[in-house]
């Protein structure tokens, strides 16, 4: 998974909708769009699953 706002890539990708996407909603908006200071966005591509699986794997072990 790359970090990038660019949704819509065939590759996969995360990104943090309320410092990129949404940043320009005031906290209410952001409420009622859905968005929390704490969400990621996965864009899931076409990559193989198993590189998928590994990839998020390692990323939630650090975390």
């Amino acid at each position: 998974f790359t970090r990038l706002v660019n949704i819509g890539d065939a590759k996969s990708l995360a990104c943090h909708p309320a410092s990129t996407t949404h940043r320009q909603l005031n906290p209410d908006e952001m409420k009622k769009a859905g968005v929390s200071a704490d969400m990621v966005r996965l864009s899931v591509g076409i990559e193989h699953i198993d590189d998928l699986m590994a990839d998020l794997g390692q990323a939630l072990e650090r975390v």
